[in-house]
């Protein structure tokens, strides 16, 4: 980064403060020695312009739909790799070599079960528990079982606690399925691979042969490319923040699966389905798109344009494409939500009122009918994109840890309250 100044004026004071520039993006601030100079604090609800620190792994361009994870577009690593070499990517900074790769694979492979007595700690959640609800209490519950890999000083720790959490998270994410629906829980199998693995321990059962499908298998691989990493967003900058303390990685993993499962962020597409559902049929698709376009109706469509991306998002290309090939190879026709969500796809790509505001269905409307599709219930939406995004999270703790420059997480505020006042005694009240 190469500095240079900004000048303010507080009052009759002019404060010079350091510039940066990134390799792309806008130029930043540096405010860090603001209130030293000045005695004020910046205002920025929700951080909206506030860089919280820097890094080399994703970078988004929302108004050019563009999404670089270490340079890479989106689109190429969802088109021609896997999410296993996604993973190797966000983690080391460059694609693998063919040994580097199957050396990766082989690790996370063979540390996808998880240990024995977990399975009794699934038996403590009511059988109605939100699968989401049981994955944070599980990831946490890691650092009771794995505390040889919670030294965060220890590189070799941080790296073992990397593999064990990205390996891990599937099986976990469908021991939460599998006990939700009271099914058995299902072992790993080395011989398939990640995205694979994920579907047989959800949809196998002991009593006969399952094999799985290579487009879904494909599909799911895709999804979770997707989702692997997204910058700075809430659930990640929560691992930061949690991570900043010295925080077990398990722990602050468990924290970004929190932050993930409200319905602004990770359960986003699980809303989108609960929309479609509302609507039900085809013929009252017109009725709701009233309501959209009306200021005064509370109503909102679920599922279209994303808070970041101003254009096309362009996960919401590959997962459109992707959608498409599932519904497809399983052949569906008479469901009434996908009706309605293809029905909905085909307005929001021609009716002016959506091409001006660029409305487009965005990644979670694709990936919510997707995953339906394949056989999962809207309440394992959240959870499948957390098993998805545990490497980014990783990836963005590691290299919390490893940044020098990085401190205690403690933002500052604009106090509204009241003003010092004495004591009374509550005769006196």
């Amino acid at each position: 980064m190469s500095a240079k100044n900004a000048t303010i004026t507080v009052g009759n004071k002019n404060v010079d403060l350091p510039m940066y520039d990134g390799t792309v993006g806008p130029t930043v601030i540096d405010i860090g020695k603001l209130l030293a100079q000045t005695g004020m604090f910046t205002f920025d609800p929700g951080f909206l312009s506030t860089a919280s620190c820097e890094s080399k792994i994703t970078y988004i361009d929302g108004d050019e739909g563009i999404l670089l994870h270490r340079g890479y577009p989106i689109e190429q690593l969802a088109e021609h790799g896997d999410y296993l070499e996604t993973c190797y990517l966000l983690l080391y900074g460059e694609l693998p070599t063919k040994t580097q790769k199957a050396d990766f694979d082989y690790r996370i492979t063979r540390h996808t079960m998880i240990h024995e007595q977990m399975a009794q700690f699934y038996r403590g959640f009511r059988r109605d528990a939100h699968p989401m609800a049981v994955v944070v209490g599980c990831v946490g519950a890691l650092s009771a079982f794995y505390h040889d890999s919670t030294d965060i000083n220890d590189p070799h720790q941080r790296m073992v606690a990397s593999m064990r959490l990205i390996a891990k998270m599937p099986t976990i994410a469908a021991m939460a399925y599998k006990y939700n629906i009271g099914q058995p829980f299902v072992y790993p199998k080395n011989d398939l691979d990640y995205a694979a693995n994920f579907l047989r321990m959800c949809f196998a059962v002991p009593c006969e042969e399952y094999k799985v499908n290579p487009v879904l298998a494909r599909a799911l691989d895709r999804i979770f490319i997707l989702h692997a990493d997204h910058e700075q967003n809430a659930s990640t900058s929560t691992v930061r923040l949690a991570g900043s303390t010295g925080a077990n990685p398990f722990a602050c993993i468990a924290a970004g699966v929190a932050a993930l499962w409200g319905p602004a962020h990770g359960g986003a597409n699980e809303i989108c389905l609960r929309m479609l559902m509302e609507i039900g049929t085809p013929d009252r698709i017109p009725h709701f798109i009233a309501r959209a376009k009306d200021k005064n109706d509370p109503f909102r469509l679920m599922g279209f344009g994303h808070r970041v991306y101003k254009n096309f998002d362009p996960r919401a290309k590959i997962m459109q494409k992707t959608c498409h090939e599932v519904l497809a190879e399983l052949g569906i026709k008479d469901d009434p939500l996908l009706d309605v969500a293809m029905e909905l796809e085909r307005i929001a790509l021609h009716d002016e009122y959506f091409i001006e505001r660029k409305l487009y269905p965005n990644v979670d409307f694709y990936s919510g009918i997707t995953l339906k599709a394949m056989g999962f219930p809207t309440t394992m939406f959240t959870v499948l994109f957390a098993a998805a995004r545990t490497v980014g999270w990783i990836a963005q703790w590691k290299e919390m840890i490893e940044d020098p420059n990085q401190k205690i997480g403690r933002p500052r505020q604009l106090y509204t309250g009241q003003t010092s006042r004495d004591y009374a005694p509550i005769g006196k009240r």
